[in-house]
């Protein structure tokens, strides 16, 4: 068989040059890709692990959230009660008071009988009388 195209020997060493060029950036290329795998398999674990923070705390959250509506619940039943107890203690207390006054007006006490009735006004005059 017979050669069609001759080879240029400075060709060859040329090629020769650019394939070593080559097998840098190939290199270079292999290193790269082999971090980008491994920052890309370190992301995935952090992810990992902020989702399971993530998930952890959002039921630490609802634990609270249910813990604060029975206090809240509590509180309010408290203070109903409260409430109810205050009110029947003032009620008593007016209860008390009027029968107090109406004590005060049955047995006719000086005090209180002349500050709810006033007494009758007599004209004094020096040496006039009124007649009538």
């Amino acid at each position: 068989m017979e050669n069609l195209n001759p080879v240029d020997p400075a060709e060859v060493a040329v090629l020769g040059q650019k394939l070593e060029d080559l097998k840098h950036i190939v290199v270079k290329i292999d290193t790269a890709i082999e971090k980008i795998s491994e920052v890309n398999s370190s992301v995935s674990k952090m992810l990992a692990v902020h989702e399971q923070r993530i998930t952890k705390q959002e039921e630490i959250d609802s634990v609270l959230f249910a813990k604060i509506d029975k206090l809240r619940d509590k509180m309010d039943r408290d203070h109903d009660g409260v409430m109810q107890r205050i009110q029947l203690i003032e009620k008593r207390m007016w209860i008390a008071v009027g029968i107090g006054i109406a004590v005060a007006i049955g047995l006719q006490l000086p005090g209180v009988t002349n500050v709810l009735t006033p007494s009758p006004v007599t004209p004094i005059l020096a040496g006039d009388r009124i007649d009538a």
